[in-house]
């Protein structure tokens, strides 16, 4: 079993806390974070670099001088790759960067590097972090009381804390990021990490207020409950009946009856 120190939401050590054991093993697979590590940092490449090849380069379509008597060698134009200001050859062209990785080898990359913080001594836990506004002196004052100043930090809370995140985006050596959201990189980049207690037990996140209100749903009023398909057939026959006048006995007329064809003469 792996313990973490603990702190509380002022800073103040109260102790050790045991890491849940099926997570926290101290096993820790350094090829898988290579792999990951690797990975992440190529998804991260925009890939829009651009070069100009002598097509594309503007000018250049008059011979910069006839082809013999001058002495000099022979040229077709100023864009070619040996003139200054010419085109580029095999330059970068944009291209996607993109990698995938198993699902899998990403959790146990992302395990290892948990792990290996651990072991060191870098993982610390403290309660819940509950700020009244956005103060990053505030966020400073906290952990440097946990004696964790001039390092590069990693803050991970229990679900997405606004609040938190403001106060510590000015900070450039501190990175707070949800708990389900570090990567491997994240971790493996702060010398310290620092996770609040209700990630790792699982506790709910209370809902802020104002926040029921945005997520549920608005009631439908005079909304009416669909027919069934039996109905619905029965009434589109009705309306289409309805359209056709009936006929009216008195007015209407007897068709004649036919007339045979006259026959020709002669035929039998």
């Amino acid at each position: 079993m792996i313990e973490a120190p603990h702190f509380a939401a002022d800073g103040k050590k109260q102790g050790a806390f045991a890491l849940p054991p099926d997570y926290f093993d101290g096993e820790v697979n350094e090829p898988v974070m290579h792999q990951a590590v690797k990975v992440f940092l190529a998804n991260q490449r925009q890939g829009t670099h651009a070069t100009k090849t002598r097509r594309w380069v503007t000018g250049g379509n008059q011979k910069p001088w006839k082809q013999k008597g001058t002495g000099r060698a022979r040229q077709g134009t100023t864009r070619s790759p040996l003139w200054p200001g010419g085109g580029t050859v095999f330059g970068p062209h944009p291209r996607d960067y993109r990698q995938d990785i198993p699902k899998k080898v990403k959790q146990l990359a992302r395990r290892s590097a948990l792990n290996a913080r651990a072991r060191e001594g870098s993982l610390a836990v403290v309660e819940g972090l509950e700020f009244s506004a956005p103060k990053t002196a505030a966020l400073a004052g906290l952990l440097e009381t946990m004696g964790f100043s001039g390092k590069k930090v990693l803050l991970l809370t229990n679900g997405v804390n606004k609040t938190v995140y403001l106060s510590g985006r000015n900070l450039p050596s501190v990175e707070v990021l949800p708990y389900s959201d570090a990567a491997t990189y994240n971790v493996l980049w702060s010398e310290a990490v620092v996770v609040e207690r209700g990630a790792l037990s699982g506790e709910l996140v209370p809902f802020e207020p104002g926040d029921e209100a945005a997520t549920a749903k608005p009631a439908r009023t005079g909304a009416k409950k669909p027919l069934p398909k039996q109905k619905l057939a029965g009434a589109a026959a009705a309306k289409k009946a309805a359209k056709k006048k009936p006929a009216d006995s008195k007015g209407s007329k007897k068709a004649a009856p036919k007339k045979p064809a006259a026959k020709k003469k002669g035929s039998k």
